[in-house]
């Protein structure tokens, strides 16, 4: 699980693609953890934010050199 943004720049697009789907997912998980008082580490849910904004960011970048 890459945190870094220069951890993501690595990634081919499948695996940045790949990455935002998991990070989706555990902001899912963790918003439902929340919502019936499971959660633990409130937060996670802003680190796990952070880590849809950056693999999105990257894959705008690629787009954006691409064109």
């Amino acid at each position: 699980m890459p945190e870094q943004k220069k951890d993501l720049l690595r990634l081919s697009a499948d695996e940045l693609t790949e990455e935002l789907k998991s990070a989706k997912e555990e902001l899912l998980d963790l918003r439902f953890q929340l919502a019936t008082r499971q959660l633990k580490d409130v937060r996670a849910i802003p680190r796990a934010r952070r880590r849809i904004a950056r693999a999105m960011t990257v894959q705008r970048q690629r787009e954006i050199e691409s064109a």
